[in-house]
């Protein structure tokens, strides 16, 4: 599949991406699509990481492979699946391809879903408070990883460096984003982490409330600026051809750019990753990239 439209890079706070699925019978596909939303101006592609699913290319080989075929567009596991990678050589991956791709990655980490099949590839079976736990210890183990130190040292329960030498130092510096749900990870993201993960799926609107709240509490608590916490959201929905309203991300393309415009609005939302999930995907992807992203831009401009 070839897809001929072209845009320049658009520098600007907000950022626009899509969510992609890592199909092993799909990988040609998969690279069409990352070479058009290079070319379209789009700025992110979130892939999702599920080493246990059997028909899943590994995730972060794809993301090294879309990489290095493009040439702006930044990438991202949303996210890794921390129980199935080592933070440290995480830390070094996301460092390496950085280099490689003069900046253009950055870290999303989750918990852990799926307990049963983490356990069945040899993963740990964590308790929801050792998982949060666990993912705290994680970031400080990546962040030391990053570091331009001799040798560090992370003592912690699940996650530990004794003396490790860090290096390479990435290019530039990764946002580490989390997928955080409940109120125990929206802490740890607002103390943490630069950027939080949601996705419309499971975090609607009404949700982003409460949940921008206890982040901003926790990074006032640690002594950071809330806003130095990106909201980076995955959207699902479907862009339609008639004028029918059927309401949230579900309507025509004047209804997107209303929906979107308001997030980044009211709810400090500065980054959509799209994740089409009716319709013909390739033509959903057009829609979004040549017709709603123009528009929310434009709208946020003029704001």
């Amino acid at each position: 599949m070839r897809f001929p439209f072209r845009h320049e890079k658009h520098d600007a706070d907000i950022e626009f991406g899509l969510f992609l699925i890592p199909e092993a019978d799909d990988y040609a596909q998969l690279l069409a699509v990352a070479e058009y939303a290079d070319g379209a101006g789009l700025d992110l592609i979130g892939i999702q990481d599920h080493p246990y699913q059997r028909r899943f290319l590994d995730t972060w080989t794809l993301i090294t492979a879309l990489a290095v075929r493009t040439s702006r567009i930044s990438y991202f596991p949303d996210v890794a699946n921390l129980p199935l990678r080592n933070p440290a050589v995480l830390a070094k991956s996301v460092a390496s391809l950085d280099i490689m791709t003069e900046g253009r990655v950055h870290l999303g980490l989750g918990a852990g879903a799926f307990r049963d099949a983490v356990a069945a590839m040899g993963g740990p079976r964590l308790s929801d408070g050792d998982a949060v736990r666990a993912l705290g210890e994680a970031i400080a183990v990546v962040r030391a990883m990053w570091s331009d130190e001799r040798a560090v040292r992370v003592v912690g329960n699940f996650h530990t460096l004794d003396g490790a030498h860090p290096g390479p130092t990435p290019q530039h510096r990764p946002g580490i984003w989390l997928g955080a749900k409940g109120p125990r990870m929206l802490a740890l993201t607002g103390y943490a982490a630069d950027g939080w993960l949601p996705s419309s799926s499971w975090a609607p609107p009404e949700f982003l409330d409460e949940a921008n709240k206890r982040i901003d509490d926790a990074a006032a608590t640690a002594g950071r600026d809330p806003a130095e916490v990106r909201r980076v959201y995955n959207v699902s929905g479907t862009i339609t051809d008639d004028r029918t309203d059927h309401g949230f991300l579900e309507g025509p393309v004047a209804r997107w750019v209303d929906d979107l415009v308001a997030l980044h609005r009211d709810q400090r939302v500065d980054g959509f990753v799209f994740w089409p999930i009716e319709g013909e995907p390739l033509d959903q992807i057009r829609r979004y990239a040549e017709q709603v992203v123009p528009a929310v831009r434009a709208e946020t401009a003029a704001r």
